[in-house]
């Protein structure tokens, strides 16, 4: 078992529940959307709601819509250099510096639709600390939140980050 009291940091403590890393897509395309669901259901014919626009009409979402795993970051102009992982950052690699991914969860809102332009934002929502057996292990939950053009939730995706 770990001496250490915490593994929450004192930057964990400002940044809790702060909105940042917020990014915004170029407009949703028809072709964007029947790309992906051609890539997502291959070999097989993705379904009609996703490329027939006729069909699509005769829905409930009276129109074309993209598939709720569709990533309108998919195609980034300038990539964003990969973090590291392993220790906090200003934190000395253990304890800590060991780090798992937990897992994620999505909820879905509205389905996303050509002409869509979605904003991407994330936040340190929450975290809970519990001795295991490799010492104190620190559970941080990441909120990161998709929404559209009349501020509508599109996705809530929570992330569970696992360090000990």
């Amino acid at each position: 078992m770990s001496d250490i009291a915490t593994l929450v940091t004192p930057e964990m403590e400002q940044q809790r529940d702060v909105w940042v890393d917020e990014k915004v897509s170029e407009p949703v395309s028809e072709s964007d959307i029947r790309k992906w669901a051609i890539a997502t259901y291959w070999p097989e014919t993705p379904p009609r709601l996703f490329w027939d626009r006729e069909h699509a009409k005769k829905t409930r979402w009276a129109g074309i819509v993209a598939p709720e795993d569709f990533n309108p970051f998919a195609w980034p102009i300038r990539m964003t250099p990969v973090q590291p992982s392993g220790a906090i950052p200003g934190q000395k690699p253990e304890p800590g510096g060991n780090v798992l991914n937990g897992g994620q969860v999505d909820t879905f809102g509205v389905r996303m639709r050509p002409g869509d332009v979605i904003t991407t934002r994330t936040r340190l929502s929450n975290w809970e600390e519990r001795q295991g057996r490799n010492g104190l292990t620190l559970y941080t939950y990441l909120e990161t939140e998709w929404r559209n053009q009349d501020d509508e939730l599109v996705k809530r995706r929570i992330s569970t980050i696992i360090r000990y």
